[in-house]
C-alpha cells in the first residue's frame, strides 16, 4: 500500500536503520525511585554512557554488591550520603574497556579492567569509570573475584593498616568470613600477626585452613578470646553491634581499634572508622589482584546471580551469614 505521502505504509529503511540504531544505543542498568527494601530494584533502558576526558568506558563483566549499597537504598544513610532519585548504584567492577575518551592513555578497546565508580553506577551493563580507577585485571583472577574486589579489598586493607599490624600483634577480626573480614584476616596475618577470626562454626573450617584461630561469636565472645590469645593488641570490626565495647572490655587501646560499622564509636571512644576511602586506589587494588593472582590471597565468592535478579543478589546478601561476596555477572 502507498500513503498519501508517496511512502510505504511500513518502516523505510532508513527508519528501520535509526530504529536498530536507537535500541544498540540503549543499554540496562539498576535503578531505585523511592527508598525501601529490595524490591525497589529495578533493571532498566538507559542510554549507552559516553565517557569525557580521562574517562573509560567499560563492559561490564561482573560486579560485586556491598552491605553499605543497601543501607542507601533503605535510606538508612540519608543522612550522610542521600540519594538523587532516579538513583543507580554499585561502586565494585570488572569488565573490558569498550570505549576511551580523550586525552586516556595506557588501556585500549579490548584491555580487561578491575575498577571502581564513585558514581553509584556499576550495576549496569556499561559503565562510565576515571581512568585513574582503573588497573589490568590479570589473567588468573577470575571474573567474578576481580568485579567483587574494590570495596572488600581496599577496605581490608585500610583497617589493617589501620590499626597498626606488627609482627607478633594478636589482632581480633569480627565478622571474619564475610566480604571485608576474610580479607583483613588474610593480610593481617601476612603482616606477621596472629589473627582471632569471630565467625559462626560453619566457617570455622575455612579461617583455621588460612591459618586464623577461630572463635565463635556470641555470648561470652570475650572470654573465648582470652583463652585462645590472652592478650590482645588489635581490633577491626567489620560488623558492628557491640564489638567496639568488647575490645575496649579486652584492653585494647582505642587508637588500635577499627570499625567500619560504629562510626558514632569515633566521638564516643576515640576508635578509628577508616575504611573504603582510606584504601581506594588503582594501585591498593593492584597490590590485591596480584595476590590473588599468585594464589597468596582468597576472596571467596558465595553467590553469583545475574543482573536481572538484583533484587534477589541483594536479598541473599542481606540475609547474612555469607562467606565473601556476592556477585552480580553480565
Amino acid at each position: 500500500m502507498i500513503t498519501r505521502s508517496g511512502h510505504t505504509g511500513g518502516r523505510s529503511a532508513v527508519e528501520s536503520y535509526l530504529v536498530t540504531r536507537e535500541a544498540e544505543a540503549l543499554v540496562k542498568a539498576v535503578r531505585f525511585d523511592e527508598y525501601g527494601e529490595a524490591d525497589v530494584l529495578k533493571v532498566v533502558d538507559v542510554p549507552r554512557p559516553v565517557p569525557g576526558p580521562g574517562q573509560v568506558l567499560v563492559q561490564v563483566k561482573a560486579a560485586g554488591i556491598n552491605p553499605g549499597e543497601a543501607k542507601i537504598r533503605a535510606g538508612l544513610l540519608d543522612a550522610m550520603w542521600p540519594a538523587t532519585f532516579p538513583s543507580g548504584e554499585g561502586s565494585d567492577l570488572a569488565g573490558i574497556v569498550a570505549e576511551t575518551g580523550p586525552g586516556v592513555t595506557g588501556v585500549s578497546a579490548g584491555d580487561e579492567v578491575i575498577g571502581y565508580t564513585d558514581n553509584r553506577a556499576s550495576h549496569a551493563e556499561y559503565v562510565v569509570v576515571e581512568a585513574e580507577n582503573l588497573t589490568a585485571k590479570p589473567a588468573a583472577v577470575p571474573w567474578q573475584v576481580a568485579g567483587s574486589l574494590f570495596v572488600a579489598g581496599a577496605t581490608a586493607y585500610a583497617v589493617v593498616r589501620a590499626v597498626g599490624v606488627t609482627e607478633g600483634d594478636t589482632v581480633v577480626v569480627s565478622g571474619a568470613a564475610g566480604g571485608v573480614g576474610s580479607l583483613a584476616v588474610q593480610l593481617a596475618r601476612r603482616a606477621g600477626a596472629i589473627v582471632i577470626g569471630l565467625a559462626s562454626p560453619a566457617n570455622h573450617e575455612w579461617l583455621t585452613s588460612h591459618g586464623v584461630i577461630p572463635v565463635a561469636y556470641g555470648a561470652g565472645v570475650a572470654d573465648r578470646i582470652r583463652q585462645a590469645a590472652g592478650k590482645v593488641d588489635a581490633f577491626i570490626d567489620t560488623f558492628g553491634a557491640d564489638y567496639v565495647d568488647i575490645a575496649l572490655e579486652l584492653g585494647v587501646e582505642p587508637s588500635r581499634i577499627d570499625t567500619i560499622v560504629r562510626f558514632d564509636a569515633v566521638g564516643e571512644h576515640g576508635v578509628k572508622a577508616e575504611g573504603n576511602a582510606a584504601g581506594a586506589s588503582a594501585s591498593v587494588l593492584a597490590e590485591l589482584a596480584g595476590l590473588i593472582a599468585d594464589g597468596e590471597l582468597e576472596l571467596p565468592i558465595a553467590v553469583t546471580f545475574p543482573l536481572s535478579q538484583v533484587q534477589d543478589a541483594y536479598r541473599r546478601l542481606e540475609s547474612g551469614h555469607i562467606r565473601g561476596k556476592v556477585v552480580l555477572t553480565l
